[in-house]
């Protein structure tokens, strides 16, 4: 892709962060098809084709589904967020790393490696996965 002034690198890391904002946290699926494309290509291992797959999932999912960012890297038309998902009803939350492929300010593609967050018992180094807490000390699964 060629980049222009509205596609750089810091643009599509902006356009992702606030997709993921308006999708996860909002629940805003209307104001949500503008940054996803039609053409959406999911690579994940659990979440349905498409955009409509995507979408589908969290209408369907978890009223309490909420997404943190803690990183956000870009380079070139790809975004790698570092984050993690909470209120999924399952014993414990996601920490993830999205790696999505934008074009002309729109996404296209995801991959994504998904690792349950360890509590402090079940970390062998001694530090917390994500932020400066385990989730069983003080923070909500």
């Amino acid at each position: 892709m060629t980049e222009t002034t509205a596609h750089t690198p810091a643009a599509n890391k902006a356009i992702v962060l606030e997709a993921f904002e308006t999708l996860f946290n909002r629940k805003d699926i209307a104001a949500a098809r503008r940054f996803w494309s039609s053409d959406y290509v999911q690579h994940s291992a659990h979440v349905p084709a498409g955009r409509e797959g995507l979408f589908g999932l969290v209408a369907n999912g978890s009223p309490d589904l909420r997404y943190e960012n803690q990183l956000a890297v870009a380079e070139g038309d790809h975004v790698m967020l570092h984050g993690r998902f909470t209120g999924l009803g399952l014993p414990a939350n996601w920490v993830v790393v999205d790696i999505l492929r934008l074009k002309d300010g729109v996404m296209v593609e995801h991959w994504d490696v998904i690792q349950d967050e360890a509590t402090r018992a079940g970390s062998l180094g001694g530090h917390p996965m994500f932020g400066d807490h385990f989730p069983d000390e003080g923070e909500t699964l």
